[in-house]
């Protein structure tokens, strides 16, 4: 290959480290060595993983960490097939995410079938975009797959990898790039209204979701709320966009109908609903039609057009975030708002949902986690019971500071985002959170925790029940079935991976464990044993 020549792998992978990826995540087969060799001679360090699932989410947690888009590494047939579950969560959690895919060359699927199968028409209907990798367009898929996975509402894009076509010279020097679009603002008409209703406005409520943390509009936010005396209530994506320990932070809402009893009422109270950047995705159907637009202002921020109908704004913008709160603020004079001392009984009212003071159970868990740990702590949650109670009781001082799939709630997500997240972010302690048969479905990447040196701290809530589950069986006067397993030595799962183990039933065993996990330097996991039905009445 001449100077002036290089793979088209390598194409792809430059443009890749140009984008600031740094780290592959994935399991390799022989249709895609070339592709991880073109990687890390970019510099980007492929991370084996045990299962290309838990690739996904730990491709997810770099890109929460770094801000570049995450990368996924599957061969093809079952490989790419295996990661499905992590990509359809990326379309519907809002994250840019690259997918590469080893495949079959054209002319050898003529004649060729083992493990051949159509892998963009599996994948297109959970992507952005899915595209054949050629050499001749080897620089402008790599652009094009970059920029539409991180423009407007975030995404996965899937690059389908021949295998000779990885190997084929091209030539080295690029073509331009597409430059990223500048921020929008509402204007004319439109925003002439909006200014008047904030003027207006005596009981004015912020909204925030995905679009807004994906846009990183957390001090634009704070800044607006403050100046205008706004509260805000964020999706549990958003959580940490305003510091929830701020007197205007009204916590998260998603999935918990004991916070949406406290919430809801107070935003149907409200005369002006500003929506920023949310998206119903993440919301309970108690959440649909909220409001009516017709009686109540609503100004709707978002990144993409509504499609989804769960709700409708008096006044829809498809535009930044924070460029629209600056354009909306600007010259309206700031008046007292919620009078009657409305912001704070809501928040005691949420304290009050939400107590501390168990002696023990999932909420003492959680709370002695809270208190023990640095306010810096990334969390991460899988789906489950214990999600829905973390949500609204752990409190976030920062964006991004507790990651979860919120959208697609896909069970085993929370172990290999705590992964990610420690690799990304060597300096921040990691704690995640998994009920029982989430950790077992993923158990197998505490192996990758160690290989890699990594120390996150795995805490398991153990009922050796699928308790959400459960709970909604018996909600339901149906009988008992598929809902209860063994209960097993999780601390000795953790020890027998190379890391430390602790089984605890109190809060003074936690924090021992606790200690111990923020002193070792490896990943720890602590097992919390509690009762069946602990959640009832809880979340």
């Amino acid at each position: 290959m001449s100077p002036s020549t290089i793979r088209a792998s390598d194409a792809l992978a430059i443009r890749l480290y140009d984008a600031g990826c740094r780290y592959a995540f994935g399991m390799p087969g022989g249709e895609v060595l070339t592709l991880v060799d073109a990687l890390e001679a970019a510099g980007i360090r492929f991370i084996l993983c045990k299962h290309e699932n838990a690739a996904g989410f730990m491709a997810e947690a770099a890109w929460h960490q770094t801000g570049a888009p995450g990368i996924l590494v599957a061969t093809l047939g079952p490989g790419i097939l295996n990661g499905v579950n992590a990509i359809a969560n990326a379309e519907q959690d809002r994250v840019p995410l690259i997918v590469l895919s080893g495949c079959v060359d054209d002319h050898e699927a003529q004649t060729y079938t083992h493990q051949v199968l159509d892998q963009q028409a599996v994948l297109r209907p959970i992507t952005k975009a899915s595209f054949r990798f050629t050499a001749g367009a080897a620089h402008v898929i790599a652009d094009k797959a970059v920029a539409i996975a991180r423009e407007g509402r975030p995404g996965p894009v899937h690059i389908d990898v021949p295998i000779t076509v990885a190997d084929t010279a091209v030539r080295a020097i690029q073509p331009a790039r597409r430059a990223d679009s500048g921020p929008t603002a509402p204007a004319g008409d439109a925003l002439r209204s909006a200014r008047d209703w904030l003027g207006d406005a005596r009981r004015p409520v912020i909204i925030a979701g995905v679009d807004a943390m994906n846009e990183n509009a957390g001090t634009a936010i704070t800044e607006f709320a403050e100046r205008f005396g706004i509260p805000v209530i964020t999706s549990y994506k958003a959580k940490g966009l305003l510091d929830e320990t701020h007197p205007l932070a009204l916590g998260a809402a998603g999935l918990s109908p004991r916070a949406d009893e406290v919430l809801l009422p107070f935003v149907r109270s409200a005369d002006l609903v500003l929506c920023v950047g949310y998206d119903p995705i993440e919301m309970r159907p108690g959440w649909r039609d909220v409001w009516d637009p017709r009686e109540t202002r609503v100004i709707d921020i978002t990144a993409a057009p509504n499609h989804h109908y769960m709700h409708q704004a008096t006044l829809p913008v498809t535009a930044d975030c924070a460029a629209s709160l600056a354009a909306i603020g600007d010259g309206v004079t700031a008046r007292a708002t919620w009078p009657g001392g409305e912001v704070a009984a809501l928040r005691a009212a949420l304290a009050a949902a939400f107590p501390t003071d168990d002696a023990w159970g999932p909420a003492a868990v959680i709370d002695t986690c809270r208190r023990l740990l640095p306010r810096d702590t990334i969390a991460t949650a899988d789906s489950g019971a214990h999600r829905i109670l973390l949500s609204q009781m752990w409190t976030c001082t920062q964006p991004r500071g507790l990651l979860q799939s919120s959208a697609l709630c896909t069970m085993g997500c929370a172990v290999p985002l705590a992964i990610g997240s420690a690799l990304c972010a060597p300096d921040r302690t990691v704690v995640s959170f998994s009920g029982d048969a989430g950790f077992l479905m993923i158990a197998g990447e505490l192996s990758t925790a160690r290989e890699l040196g990594l120390a996150p701290i795995f805490v398991v809530f153990v009922d050796a029940s699928l308790a959400l589950i459960e709970l909604k069986q018996r909600q339901r006067q149906l009988r008992n079935a598929a809902v209860d397993f063994g209960q097993h030595e999780f601390a000795a799962i953790g020890r027998a991976f190379g890391g430390g183990g602790h089984r605890v039933r109190s809060r003074a065993e936690l924090e021992t464990a606790l200690e111990d996990a923020l002193q070792s330097d490896t990943f720890t996991v602590i097992a919390c044993e509690i009762e069946k039905g602990s959640y009832d009445g809880r979340i």
